[in-house]
């Protein structure tokens, strides 16, 4: 009878043992992932403005959509509105005088270029239509050469070094600037110095050349609020597509003015905000939320250095140029 009871009390023990959770030090370790970006890694500071991926030709792509949330929310605040007003307080016939005028008064450095470009004809045409609107349009003030069939085209250094060879650079956006390359900041740096010497009185002071572009500036956002609605409201990932269509543009540009195909730079990663996109979504091949895991052999072996996914860049504290721009 006692030996009974001591097997049964055995038993009971066992199956109690066996029912017990194993130590939490006997618990098999937490398999790594298979890959993760910089700013998972164990250890890092995530950096809110390095996106997941790089567009090519966008290698400081975490700066500028840093810049370009910045300006989104000082142009929703401050500069739309302003605008807007300046639209609906000046009468059209004078935003459109002050337009040809300050249209009127770059002629001279489109002139310039042309000659450095190697267009004589172009340079005749600009050289007549500045003539035209000087005396028949009052100083500027009507593009009377507009109907001669002699229409106003941009034109500054950045074309100049493209018609040479100059690659773009690296992509930028900054505020008051916008979407531009290093190619074409510099080229309007330099255009902007020459500026004041080519043109003269009294557009060689300050005061002038700050109004003037403030007067712009209001007046191109205005004209333009529509198109950029059009653009940006609808976009999955506004910064993409106005990358996208920044590039475009001057990709035809510069092959109109080099008579040479120019391709644009392509967009690697897809027009989904990373910035919307959960940072918690499961890689391709993981199994759902809430699912059962599927039996496991071994532990995969985690590498000592992760490498990112396929197709990202690692945006290494990159030398993120510090770069004035002078209006």
């Amino acid at each position: 009878m006692a030996l009974a009871v001591l097997l049964a009390a055995g038993s009971a023990q066992a199956r109690e043992s066996a029912a017990a959770p194993l130590p939490a030090e006997q618990s098999q370790p937490a398999t790594a992932p298979a890959t993760m970006t910089v700013a998972e890694r164990p250890g890092s500071t995530p950096d809110i403005a390095t996106p997941r991926h790089h567009a090519r030709g966008d290698p400081w792509e975490g700066f500028n959509r840093w810049m370009f949330r910045r300006q989104q929310g000082f142009d929703r605040a401050v500069f739309r509105p302003l605008a807007r007003g300046y639209g609906t307080i000046v009468p059209k016939p004078v935003r459109t005088g002050l337009r040809h005028l300050l249209s009127h008064i770059t002629e001279p450095i489109v002139f310039l270029n042309d000659l450095l470009q190697l267009k004589p004809k172009r340079a005749v045409r600009t050289l007549a239509r500045f003539l035209i609107n000087t005396t028949a349009g009052i100083g500027g003030l009507l593009d009377v050469a507009k109907t001669a069939k002699l229409p106003h085209r941009d034109n500054g250094l950045g074309n100049t070094l493209a018609r040479y060879g100059v690659g773009p650079g690296p992509y930028l956006f900054l505020p008051f600037v916008g979407p531009t390359g290093l190619r074409d900041l510099f080229g309007a740096q330099v255009d902007g110095v020459l500026y004041p010497v080519v043109i003269g009185r009294p557009f060689d002071r300050l005061d002038y050349q700050l109004s003037t572009t403030v007067i712009g500036g209001l007046d191109l956002r205005n004209e333009s609020d529509a198109g950029f609605k059009a653009l940006l409201d609808g976009a999955a990932d506004p910064y993409a597509t106005l990358r996208s269509v920044y590039q475009q543009n001057r990709a035809a540009e510069v092959a109109e003015l080099t008579g040479k195909t120019v391709e644009p730079a392509g967009l690697d990663d897809p027009l989904l905000d990373p910035e919307a996109a959960p940072t918690d979504q499961p890689a391709a091949g993981d199994p759902e939320p809430g699912a059962a895991p599927a039996p496991a052999s071994a532990p995969a072996p985690v590498p000592a250095e992760p490498s990112p996914p396929s197709g990202a860049t690692v945006d290494a504290a990159s030398g993120v140029p510090q770069l004035v721009s002078f209006l």
